[in-house]
């Protein structure tokens, strides 16, 4: 009998698409789906071709969390899962060079609600959910919620959706900001990837130093992330695609950055 792969790679005009692929349990994750996942981005950051990745899930669901069967009865300790499982996963995500769309298609709770928050673009369906469930059994939110949620919504905001565990909807999620656009279900999956495809087109690297600088802002000071720029606006200025936007400007055509100058 031949074994359903837990994710589906797909990549088209630029755009690989990682799909977990659990539907019977509204993907929920195990240490499979976790490493592959883990595994597929990493290879995806080592393809020049891959210009942007898109995170979804297969089915009604994104990611239900935790797949409390797949841990039930193991000698292992919650630090321990998590330092093996989860926290590789958001550090990869947040490391890698290529812009990480998480498409939201259904409901992402728990662990599935970090998950949808840690992408550079979250882009949701109609019918996705948000729920930071954790609370209801009596845990911390973890897999970065922590640090995501606060820097979204402000501390008192964050803090009553962990207490509460109340369900976040779509129009409520782009209202928070916990996603840049809602788009209708029937025609969610061509929306992503024309989207994917627009962010395909620009500068790969000038992305990349950008979402370094980015992430760096977030924890520096205002000196430090003067000077990060400074450093980063050298390296932008000496790649090929500094050249090639410049060109086009003075030609008055659309630059052609996937070219290699």
């Amino acid at each position: 009998m031949t074994q359903v792969p837990v994710l589906l790679v797909e990549t088209v005009n630029g755009v690989r698409t990682l799909t977990l692929n659990r539907p019977d349990r509204l993907n929920a994750a195990n240490d499979d789906l976790l490493y592959a996942l883990t595994v597929a981005l990493r290879a995806a950051n080592a393809e020049d071709a891959v210009r942007v990745v898109v995170v979804t899930g297969s089915g009604r669901g994104f990611c239900a969390g935790q797949d409390l069967g797949g841990v039930s009865g193991r000698n292992m300790g919650f630090t321990e899962h998590l330092q093996a499982t989860y926290n590789p996963l958001i550090r990869t995500i947040r490391t890698l060079d290529r812009p990480v769309i998480m498409a939201v298609n259904g409901v992402a709770a728990g662990a599935g609600a970090s998950l949808a928050l840690s992408g550079d673009i979250r882009l949701w369906a109609q019918s996705a959910r948000l729920i930071e469930v954790f609370s209801n059994i009596a845990l911390v939110p973890d897999s970065g919620s922590t640090w995501f949620l606060p820097r979204l919504v402000g501390y008192n905001r964050a803090f009553e959706l962990m207490a509460l565990a109340d369900t976040v909807t779509a129009a409520e999620g782009q209202r928070l900001g916990l996603c840049e656009q809602v788009y209708p279900d029937e025609t969610f999956a061509a929306d992503v990837q024309a989207y994917a495809e627009r962010l395909a087109a620009r500068p790969a690297n000038a992305l990349k130093l950008t979402k370094q600088a980015l992430s760096a802002a977030l924890t520096s000071s205002l000196d430090d992330a003067l000077d990060q720029e400074a450093a980063l606006q050298q390296l932008a200025g000496d790649h090929w695609e500094h050249a090639e936007g410049v060109t086009a400007f003075k030609e008055k055509r659309a630059p052609d950055f996937r070219k290699q100058g």
